[in-house]
């Protein structure tokens, strides 16, 4: 049986990456960046074209709590997803900027901020229908 490297290993695995594999790490991708924070912190470092600081982003996207927004921009950090800049002063500033692949993944994050807010009313309205005391809808 031969060997191989962990440098084929890895080139082996991604033609074989599944999404609908649990334990793939292509479903774990999904299941961050398809969280609500995520795409609400793509989109609003998207909008603003260049670097955001901490409390910017915290005053742009409603409900967000210090610690989630912490841990969120961490874990895009981890992935490449954005970039964050220490400028030393009193008080310190901190700036996070989409990377390259943040802004890539921005497209799409956006597209579906976007979606979501064109389409809520006619949400809104299927939830009521589905919801309705008739009993004709919704039931399976």
């Amino acid at each position: 049986m031969a060997t191989t490297t962990a440098a084929q290993r890895r080139r082996q695995a991604r033609v074989e990456y599944d999404a609908f594999i649990k334990s793939c790490p292509t479903n774990q991708l999904l299941d961050r960046i398809s969280d609500k924070w995520v795409s609400l912190i793509v989109s609003a470092l998207a909008d603003a074209r260049g670097p955001m600081r901490y409390s910017d982003l915290g005053r742009k996207i409603a409900g967000v709590s210090p610690k989630m927004l912490t841990q969120t921009l961490r874990s895009l950090e981890r992935d490449g997803i954005v970039s964050r800049t220490v400028t030393p002063s009193v008080p310190v500033r901190v700036d996070y900027e989409l990377t390259p692949l943040g802004g890539d993944l921005s497209c799409l994050l956006t597209a579906v901020k976007d979606w979501a807010e064109h389409h809520i009313e006619e949400v809104i309205e299927a939830r009521e229908r589905y919801d309705a005391p008739s009993g004709s809808s919704g039931s399976s």
